[in-house]
């Protein structure tokens, strides 16, 4: 009994650990990104987006991996069906999230690439380096909002009726 007890604490404790992660790594990322940019300093934005490329990698893929793993061991601990509503649309949710999230890890791959050439190259950034950097932008809001969503359907678990 207190084996069963403890393993479904930790498993809620890592869940929250990867949502706390997810959520705050990818608004700490976002500022440093928009504050890097708004000084138009190459050197700046390509030593910026650089610890933000390893930041995405170590922090942020690492939770996203662990999400749906912590989440599916907790919902066989705690008896919940994965076809209840409101982890249905947290899967579609974190879906979401991801199909705004890979594009996004390219796009600061290529931030950071095109901010180096123009440091070594003591050239102006691109205008396809601003190009991107809107898509950058627009990409983080409605990732950030669902995953606000997917947090608000973890901890308050409504009973709703999805149309499906």
């Amino acid at each position: 009994m207190l084996d069963d007890v403890f393993w479904e604490l930790a498993l809620r404790w890592a869940h929250v650990i990867g949502a706390t992660v997810l959520l705050g790594t990818g608004a700490g990322i976002a500022f440093f990104m928009v504050m890097a940019h708004r000084t138009g300093d190459p050197r700046l934005i390509a030593h910026t987006a650089g610890i933000v490329v390893i930041a995405d990698t170590l922090f942020t893929a690492t939770a996203a991996i662990a999400q749906p793993i912590t989440g599916l061991l907790l919902a066989s601990v705690v008896g919940w069906s994965l076809s209840e509503d409101w982890i249905v649309l947290s899967l579609l949710l974190y879906v979401f999230v991801g199909l705004f999230w890979l594009p996004v890890v390219w796009i600061q791959i290529q931030l950071r690439d095109m901010a180096q050439k123009s440091v070594a190259n003591e050239t102006a950034l691109p205008p396809r380096y601003y190009r991107l950097y809107r898509i950058w932008f627009a990409c983080g809001f409605p990732a950030f909002f669902a995953v606000l969503l997917i947090i608000a359907l973890m901890l308050y678990r409504p009973a709703i009726n999805l149309p499906f």
